[in-house]
């Protein structure tokens, strides 16, 4: 897999798809397989207590501060954010499984955190589910993926991107990383 050759040197990896692909799960264990701190943006970029968004301006400060670093596994899409990003970004995983599997993932991770805060989510923003984001979900393909596409060929045009449409396929990416590190 042509993922696992590029993570040989890869020091700031981008990790981006869908909410429920997977993005955090990947992201925490190849981090740790390949000493690269994990960031999620979820929990330092875009949330405080209660669901409450942070100040676009601080959110591009702290952003700026992250991207700044020698070494890093970013988990987060954010179309609108990726010009910031990707100019620092060695590797772009980008998970794009069928959306059934991500309506999946949201729902079954609503059940293991209902009522509470997800590790790799601010404290205090406990796991919802509603319609509007369901609907996100449904339409990520057709509402998000062009702007990304649009943003990796402007600002990344040689930032290679491995794309991954698969829970199989990200195991296979985890099992190649542990072989070769």
């Amino acid at each position: 897999m042509e993922a696992a050759e590029r993570l040989r040197t890869a020091q700031r990896v981008l990790v981006i798809g869908c909410s429920g692909s997977g993005k955090s799960t990947l992201a925490q264990k190849l981090g740790s397989r390949l000493g690269l701190p994990h960031i999620s943006m979820d929990r330092e970029i875009f949330w405080l207590p209660g669901w409450k968004v942070r100040p676009r301006s601080e959110q591009l400060a702290r952003l700026q501060d992250i991207v700044a670093q020698e070494r890093w596994m970013l988990d987060g899409t954010s179309p609108g954010t990726l010009s910031l990003r990707l100019p620092h970004t060695h590797l772009v995983l980008w998970l794009r499984p069928p959306r059934w599997v991500s309506l999946y993932g949201v729902i079954s991770r609503w059940f293991r955190f209902r009522g509470r805060s997800r590790p790799e989510m601010t404290d205090g923003c406990p796991e919802r589910i509603d319609r509007e984001f369901l609907a996100y979900i449904w339409n990520f393909e057709k509402t998000q993926s062009p702007e990304i596409e649009a943003n990796l060929a402007t600002f990344g045009p040689d930032v290679p991107v491995c794309v991954l449409k698969s829970r199989a396929e990200n195991r296979q990416l985890l099992a190649m990383s542990e072989q070769v590190y």
